[in-house]
């Protein structure tokens, strides 16, 4: 594991160079094709080095992170056409991958704690220094203070865990059994907002909306997954109570998804509807592993893998429109099959894996997660069905108003996708939907 972090480090001198962009580009798509190689004990951790292993949830988050990395660079071309610092875009990008592999490499508890606060630096740079609009600052600090504010009383419990367990690795503490409350919700809470839960998501659609194309991808692709892989691994310890709390979680996250899946019916901007359907996917993850069973755990970690690259793929996808017509607004991106009808089927394919259409991971992973939420109460069915209709209800209301209706007449010089743009969608929708034909190696873990 160290190898791979130590060839990270040395890309940071890289990114001083000139005319190096498309170069660091490849050489995270081959840090990706030889961190793919790598042996995975399906029972353990395994790669073990210093302080850093691998199992199989962290081995197919870190491939996500270094994927979207590289398709950061990828989407965000007109940086580099236009001069707009792109030596330091590229020293953030490798600075944020790095945060990121650490924090799903790393086997100590309080490690990952840094590391998970860690990644909040670049993504923060990310958002204030290339979005778009003057806002950008206030949703920087939402997204700091939301984060910042729950993660205090996260660093104070996992300093009582070691204070009565005498171990911070992760590996250890499932021998460790905690039944305090309000240690539960410290180590929970951190984990939910960064997800995030409804009620304490309105930094998300914000921090999107005012994020750059490659600010946005990174959160809906990465950000949101580090709740759940938090999550994953606290749960372990902190069973007991779990049982007699849970029940709270999965609620809240059933009904605030539905409530967000209504919400997305009303959005006019393109990213703010993506932002806020990450928001329902999210209550559905909330909602997997809070009933702490076989099916919601499994579920859980495939949606979380097929919503980074779909929703990641919808904020290329949005962004192309915007680099064309300068408005994210529906009103104004109408009719684009007029203009470039190969972008079209684009749309389509990636909108019916968000609407978790076959043969996408995220219908593994909605099965796996109705499975579960059924298996722990009938009553959840009624919101199950109300969120799986309302998901597909916004995305043909997405696709339908971007790709039919009359086009606006100010467009007056126009053109079409070029290959990047097409290469870029591909690398979004081909792992999201070969992967279903090893599901096996995502179903059988544990």
């Amino acid at each position: 594991m160290l190898k791979f972090l130590i060839m990270m480090l040395f890309m940071i001198p890289l990114c001083f160079f000139n005319n190096v962009f498309w170069l660091v580009q490849m050489l995270i798509f081959m840090v990706m094709f030889l961190f793919m190689n790598l042996t995975i004990n399906i029972m353990n951790y395994c790669n073990l080095s210093y302080m850093m292993g691998c199992d199989v949830i962290s081995f197919g988050l870190i491939l996500l992170s270094i994927w979207v990395c590289g398709m950061m660079i990828m989407a965000s071309e007109n940086l580099y056409k236009f001069k707009n610092f792109e030596m330091f875009f590229l020293f953030n990008i490798i600075f944020l991958m790095i945060m990121l592999y650490l924090t799903f490499s790393v086997m100590d508890l309080f490690m990952f704690y840094m590391f998970f606060e860690g990644s909040l630096i670049p993504t923060l740079m990310l958002i204030i220094g290339w979005g778009y609009q003057p806002e950008r600052i206030q949703a920087g600090l939402y997204l700091l203070f939301y984060t910042l504010f729950v993660s205090l009383p996260l660093l104070m419990g996992i300093f009582y865990i070691f204070e009565e367990s005498k171990s911070m690795k992760i590996y250890f503490l499932k021998f460790f059994n905690v039944n305090m409350y309000l240690l539960y919700f410290s180590m929970i809470l951190a984990f939910l907002v960064k997800m995030p839960m409804y009620f304490v998501h309105l930094w998300l659609p914000k921090a999107h909306v005012e994020a750059p194309v490659s600010g946005s991808m990174i959160l809906a692709g990465i950000m949101l997954k580090l709740g759940g892989y938090g999550l994953l691994r606290v749960m372990i310890f902190i069973q007991e109570i779990s049982l007699k709390l849970n029940f709270i979680w999965v609620i809240i996250s059933l009904v605030g998804g539905f409530y967000i899946s209504l919400s997305c019916l009303c959005q006019i901007d393109m990213k703010s509807l993506i932002a806020y359907s990450s928001v329902a996917h999210m209550g559905l993850v909330i909602g997997g592993i809070m009933t702490m069973n076989y099916w919601g755990y499994l579920g859980s970690y495939v949606l979380m893998i097929g919503h980074g690259l779909c929703s990641s793929g919808m904020f290329c996808l949005a962004n192309i429109n915007y680099e064309r017509l300068s408005s994210r607004s529906l009103f104004i991106n109408k009719g684009m099959m007029n203009f470039m009808p190969s972008l079209s089927m684009w749309w389509f394919l990636l909108l019916s894996s968000a609407m978790a259409a076959p043969p996408s991971l995220n219908l593994v992973g909605e099965i796996s997660l109705i499975n579960s939420l059924m298996g722990w109460s009938y009553m959840t069915m009624i919101n199950m069905m109300l969120i799986s209709f309302f998901s597909a209800g916004y995305c043909l209301y997405l696709y339908s108003y971007t790709q039919h209706g009359s086009y606006n007449m100010s467009l007056y010089s126009f053109y079409t996708g070029v290959s990047r743009e097409y290469l870029l969608l591909l690398l979004h929708w081909f792992p999201l939907n070969i992967l279903i034909l090893k599901i096996d190696y995502f179903m059988i873990w544990l």
